[in-house]
């Protein structure tokens, strides 16, 4: 496994980050518990989750799973760069109630002492915001979390799913309070389909020292040779990858990004994992395996070389925005 720095942190993570929002919902806790024993075997040693996972009435449901297997003992907590997240309203399933969501103060703190709780452990290493919040100042967020810190319950802050302005906002108004380190990594929809994030996200996130942590690598398995299972009768499509292939002209692109990858001879998921890995700022793309199987897949990504003619293909078939505010500006 290779490593880098998480940003502009001393901390060292692998370049591959275990997902486990399948934990639970799709796979049982005993298969969970075997997937994240091969990923520390293998080296990876960063971990996300969020509170919400298990979704639903089972809210919590990945994070305890989570828990329990630190609790097996062996070093697994003490090897683990834990990352959560705080955000989605944890009231019981159909009873919205106040200050169960979002990023106050309250909600903060009673996000954190939950999810210690659950995941069976006295830190968390990176605490991450879900989403933004339009009706809370970052002065609050922020004295929420220099708390927490001095508390020694969290080490490090993230985000996800913020734009560009936001990521500035948020460290612009940790820089004012002083001794507050701000938003350490971004975690964002990043892939070959869909690269909006190169206009604004990636880089405020490079200007402000964040690692970028790309989500859906594979976007929803339309990356990962879709057309092809097709073919052979294997896993169809699913989520986000169902509608794109709707749209004829997508459909064409994920045919030339196969036909491609077989003039190569290289697998398709492996390729935009690999990738990611080699654009400006990325820390690690999340990879969310349902069988240890799937893992052992991304693991080899990381020891793929992509060459310049290959990764100049895949810029002709999927081409970015282009660099901001060129790319919507003269």
């Amino acid at each position: 496994m290779k490593y880098t720095q998480l940003g502009r942190t001393g901390v060292k993570v692998s370049r591959l980050v275990l997902g486990t929002m399948n934990f639970g919902p799709q796979t049982d806790e005993a298969s969970s518990h075997a997937i994240m024993d091969v990923a520390l075997d293998a080296g990876i040693n960063f971990f996300d989750t969020a509170n919400v996972y298990g979704w639903g009435e089972n809210k919590g449901w990945t994070e305890s799973i989570i828990g329990d297997w630190f609790a097996k003992g062996g070093g697994r907590r003490d090897k683990t760069v834990i990352a959560t997240k705080v955000y989605g309203n944890m009231a019981g399933d159909g009873e919205p109630w106040p200050n169960h969501d979002k990023l106050s103060a309250l909600n903060i703190r009673r996000g954190v002492d939950a999810s210690l709780k659950r995941l069976k452990t006295d830190h968390i290493d990176l605490y991450q915001f879900h989403h933004i919040d339009r009706s809370t100042p970052f002065e609050e967020i922020w004295q929420a979390i220099d708390v927490l810190v001095q508390q020694g319950k969290i080490l490090y802050v993230g985000s996800s799913n913020f734009p560009g302005y936001k990521i500035a906002q948020a460290n612009e108004a940790a820089a004012r309070r002083g001794g507050t380190i701000g938003l350490v990594s971004e975690q964002c929809l990043y892939n070959l389909v869909e690269r909006r994030a190169e206009m604004e996200v990636i880089p405020a996130a490079q200007d402000y020292g964040l690692g970028v942590i790309p989500y859906s690598p594979l976007h929803g398995g339309l990356l990962g040779g879709v057309l092809k299972k097709e073919v052979r009768g294997g896993r169809r499509a699913s989520g986000r990858a169902v509608d794109t292939l709707k749209d004829p002209a997508a459909r064409a692109q994920v045919q030339a990004y196969e036909d491609l990858l077989d003039k190569h001879g290289l697998e398709p998921g492996e390729v935009a994992l690999a990738w990611l890995l080699t654009r400006p700022g990325v820390t690690g793309p999340i990879v969310g395996p349902r069988t240890a199987d799937q893992l052992q897949s991304a693991l080899r990504a990381v020891e793929l070389e992509l060459g310049e003619d290959l990764l100049a293909g895949l810029d002709e078939i999927f081409p970015g925005p282009g660099p901001s505010p060129e790319a919507f500006a003269w």
